[in-house]
């Protein structure tokens, strides 16, 4: 019997955060919502991070995720946006912890990879592919809403044998993959 989960998904950002929602039944997937929250007019630091855990907390009490993937920060040339990058990471992350929602992190290129086939696609290619994944037509002026819906998706591929189905193992890494897949290696 399949039973229906609620994924959000979230690509952080200090000037525009993106968020999607999806309802995943059995492996039908579908969009709930998705939108960006624009920062740019804030113009304090604290001032974003307090709208981030806002819109945030609005939307888990709004949708009920049953649990939260993330885009893990990645690093870049400049020190000063990336502390800041991981301040909205980690605000988002505490409003989901403050109501008890699961949350898992993923990297930009495994999200890629995951939706499109390729780790250095770009916003656009990932936008067309979720458009087809998804059955709908996408707004082109929200690609960071169309990454947070490929957080969502991302997650929902690979979380299929752990948080989806409800395996609950502690093991990580290639042992984790072994004992868990015997079926799978080859003598």
């Amino acid at each position: 019997m399949n039973q229906e989960k609620i994924i959000l998904g979230v690509d952080p950002g200090t000037r525009v955060m993106g968020y999607g929602i999806i309802s995943v039944n059995g492996n039908a997937l579908t969009l709930i919502q998705y939108g960006v929250i624009k920062l740019d007019k804030y113009n304090s630091h604290e001032l974003k991070l307090k709208k981030i855990f806002e819109r945030i907390t609005q939307l888990i009490t709004e949708y009920l995720p049953d649990e939260m993937a993330i885009e893990a920060p990645f690093y870049g040339v400049n020190v000063q946006s990336m502390l800041k990058l991981g301040r909205a990471q980690g605000v988002a992350i505490a409003a989901a912890l403050q109501r008890d929602v699961p949350i898992v992190e993923y990297l930009p290129k495994k999200v890629k990879q995951s939706v499109t086939g390729n780790g250095n696609a770009t916003k656009e290619q990932v936008a067309y592919m979720l458009e087809h994944l998804l059955k709908v037509k996408l707004e082109s002026q929200y690609l960071d809403a169309t990454d947070a819906l490929g957080v969502a998706v991302c997650h929902y591929m690979h979380g299929k044998t752990k948080a989806l189905t409800g395996n609950s193992s502690k093991k990580k890494g290639w042992d984790a993959f072994v004992s868990e897949n015997p079926d799978r290696l080859k003598n």
